[in-house]
């Protein structure tokens, strides 16, 4: 039984008698939720506004309080959807009317011309514009320079806040703990090349956490511990991988700031939306708030002759003749096959996956086969069948197993390389964080994830909270990661899941290469299907009081 069985009996039952029209438009609701919507046009369903007139007991208009609200647009919303939305709205225009915030002109402008000789005109207006403001977005694809924009937004403050002598606090999340790793790495790396005082580089971040553990998960529940009641006490936040951060936690995000701190958010409007409901990032971008947004167009990482380069921009322009033509003649970066049948798998994987990934396995220490365990991913849409994430798995395991690097009997074998799936806020595990199973120093079987301080920590494999093996991970798992080389695994036929925006993704987790395995009927879906979320955020964004 789906969520929309007893929602809909709950509801029919406030309403008090049966009516075949509500029934319906909640199990189209609730389907919609479930693809990532955030409400119903109930014209989708061959309904108007009028048809659900006559449940006015338990459908209401904005600002009722009422379990489905319908707007003047038809769009119906679960109460708690319309809220979220309503409250991110309110906040986000709030924060781009609001005033310039306190800075010193002439030490920006100083700080402008120091550590951004030669930038482009977009990275140095996105740095200019943390400092004066509490609401700015960087967008821009992999290589155009987000992070590095966001490290030296954060040195103009901090060199700001050390002429006023105050001890401000400013903060780095993602949705993911991969992401924010990440984040706090690529920010570390810029820093380390710049001379700063030492009143300066203390009031920079030296981690980044995820956005759960930053506003205090409460172990089974629901709940965080900040909100609008009891804020986090930050000066400024920087968010990467806006564009995974999904409807209510964004809203809980807001609600948790206080006025007056700087946000920042970072990320690519055209990666595919978050897994839950909602597409923030591209609302705001579509929105009268763009006003707040920079987008950074200049690639430093990927030359115009870049097969990954190249390739990704076709796929997100649907550009049909250029994808075929990279792959029918790929630069060196990329390399191109068409996907082999399922009894072929095997023997195509095998160089692959041995070359992907003994280097993990023969790592000397846990954070060096963590490290090294980045070098390479298999990626693919599905979860289920021959090309599906759970056989690509097996038939990796196989591959290392025939090889004497791996041996896995046991659910907990030496080597295995794991994908949390579950949030514990109590053991600080995250959806979408990675670790390896190694023996300690003891020889005891322990499962190693990253710290915050860029070592390890070690947990005892059977207090993992849910989790899945890692050698092969879905599109939507892997975004917020970047591998220095992919092997994309299209399947054999249409699948709903594919879209340009998955493709896309996929495309742009690697550095350094891509090998993409595609079929005709794979390929066409994917460059010819646009994801779309309905929501009313971009009109409420707009909206006037």
């Amino acid at each position: 039984m789906t969520i929309a069985e007893p929602l809909s009996e709950l509801i029919l039952r406030l309403h008090g008698r049966p009516m075949p029209e509500l029934d319906r438009a909640i199990h189209a609701l609730c389907t919609a939720l479930e693809d990532g919507h955030v409400c119903l046009p109930i014209t989708e369903i061959g309904l108007s506004p009028a048809d659900l007139q006559r449940a006015s007991s338990v459908v209401g208009a904005p600002g009722e309080f009422k379990p489905l609200i319908l707007d003047e647009a038809g769009r119906l919303y679960l109460h708690r959807y319309w809220r979220y939305e309503r409250q991110l709205a309110l906040a986000l225009r709030a924060r781009a009317i609001a005033p310039t915030c306190p800075f010193d002109p002439a030490l920006l402008q100083a700080g402008l011309d120091r550590h951004f000789a030669g930038a482009d005109a977009a990275q140095r207006a996105a740095a200019s514009g943390f400092v004066q403001r509490p609401l700015g977005l960087i967008t821009g694809g992999p290589g155009t320079g987000k992070t590095r924009t966001a490290a030296m937004a954060m040195v103009l403050l901090a060199e700001q806040w050390a002429a006023e002598g105050r001890h401000a606090r400013c903060a780095l999340a993602a949705p993911t703990g991969k992401a924010a790793a990440r984040l706090a790495q690529s920010l570390a790396a810029t820093l380390e090349k710049i001379d700063l005082p030492p009143a300066t580089r203390a009031l920079l971040p030296t981690s980044a956490s995820t956005l759960h553990r930053l506003l205090g998960s409460r172990p089974g529940t629901t709940t965080f511990r900040h909100h609008a009641e009891n804020p986090l006490g930050l000066d400024a936040l920087i968010v990467d991988e806006a564009s995974m951060v999904a409807l209510p936690l964004m809203a809980r995000l807001l609600a948790a700031l206080q006025p007056s701190t700087r946000l920042l958010l970072l990320g690519d409007p055209h990666q595919l939306a978050s897994v839950e409901a909602g597409h923030v990032l591209g609302d705001l971008c579509a929105s009268p708030l763009r006003t707040c947004v920079t987008e950074l167009v200049k690639n430093y990482r990927f030359s115009g002759a870049s097969g990954i380069f190249q390739l990704s921009r076709a796929v997100n322009e649907g550009a049909r003749e250029r994808v075929e033509e990279l792959l029918a003649t790929p630069p060196p970066d990329l390399a191109a096959a068409p996907l082999p049948v399922p009894s072929a798998l095997p023997a195509a994987l095998r160089a692959s996956v041995l070359e992907g990934y003994r280097p993990f396995l023969q790592a000397a220490t846990p954070r060096a086969a963590l490290d090294a365990f980045d070098a390479f991913r298999i990626l693919t849409p599905l979860r289920e069948g021959p090309y599906g994430v759970g056989y690509l798995n097996r038939l990796a395991e196989q591959v290392l197993a025939g090889a004497g690097l791996i041996e896995p009997e046991h659910a907990y074998y030496a080597g295995r390389p794991i994908l949390i799936l579950r949030n514990d806020a109590t053991l600080g595990l995250f959806n979408g964080d990675i670790g390896i199973i190694r023996r300690d120093d003891d020889g005891e079987l322990r499962a190693f994830f990253p710290d915050d301080a860029g070592g390890v920590r070690a947990l005892a494999p059977a207090r993992l909270p849910e989790h899945e093996t890692a050698f092969a991970m879905t599109v939507h798992k892997s975004q917020g990661s970047e591998f220095h080389r992919v092997l994309i695994v299209l399947p054999e036929s249409d699948s709903p899941i594919l879209s340009r925006e998955l493709l896309y993704t996929a495309v742009t987790r690697a550095r350094e290469a891509v090998a993409l395995w595609w079929s005709e009927a794979a390929l066409t879906a994917s460059l010819e299907r646009r994801v779309t979320r309905w929501s009313g955020l971009v009109e409420q964004l707009g909206a006037s009081e």
